[in-house]
């Protein structure tokens, strides 16, 4: 098994045909800054073989295929080697000082959460505060995954930080607004769930089959706007 270390980052096969970038177990907007522009970097110099590259909060895992990298870089010893070395010189060749792009996506919200009580009691504040609270901030979405279309989003104001339900919910409505610890989050259909819901939108966040099958993507930010 192939692995590489440096007091930047760690590189290392994720499984037999995806590899990872790993820059700390941190939530950090400048890590994840330098997560976003190494891949976009990667999705604009792909290579023969690359099936997907997925960033996280402060990773990027590129998934491939193995035979087509075998056969058509034929000088590397294995695939793993090439793609190794592509993540590298990748790495190398972005600006990590410059800020990428981002979108700034607006989404309006009705703050009517089963939780929103709960929430505002844990904290021993009013309703109307967390709401405040909640829905000044703007939000960056950090990674995507649980379901498709769920963003986790960090940049929750500490004052509301609140724990995961104990015993999740058998059924959360799609466009459930919801804090886990310190990350707000919607789900964008119908699942099962442990957030403590404060509220809910009428926005579509996941179509299957369209042009844009998520609403969000990682390295957007996301402004809430009460209606």
């Amino acid at each position: 098994m192939s692995y590489m270390a440096s007091n930047q980052y760690k590189i290392f096969p994720l499984n037999d045909s995806a590899i990872t970038i790993d820059f700390g177990n941190v939530i950090d907007e400048n890590i994840n800054d330098i997560v976003m522009q190494l891949y976009q970097y990667c999705i604009k110099n792909t290579f023969i073989g690359m099936k997907e590259a997925m960033p996280a909060y402060a990773s990027l895992s590129i998934f491939y295929d193995v035979f087509s990298v075998r056969i058509n870089y034929t000088s590397y010893k294995s695939a793993y080697a090439f793609v190794e070395d592509f993540l590298l010189k990748s790495y190398d060749n972005i600006d990590k000082k410059e800020n990428y792009e981002k979108r700034i996506i607006e989404i309006p919200v009705i703050y009517n959460g089963e939780d929103l009580a709960y929430v505002a009691d844990y904290h021993q504040i009013s309703e109307a505060k967390v709401i405040e609270l909640h829905s000044s901030p703007i939000y960056r979405v950090y990674m995507m995954g649980f379901l498709p279309g769920f963003a986790y989003m960090g940049g929750l104001n500490s004052l509301i930080a609140t724990p995961r339900k104990a015993t999740p919910r058998t059924k959360v409505l799609a466009g459930s607004v919801g804090i886990a610890g310190n990350q707000t989050g919607i789900y964008p259909s119908e699942s099962p769930g442990g957030w403590q819901l404060i509220g809910r939108t009428e926005l579509k966040l996941y179509t299957p089959n369209a042009t844009e099958i998520t609403l969000l993507k990682a390295g957007d930010l996301v402004k809430f706007i009460t209606s």
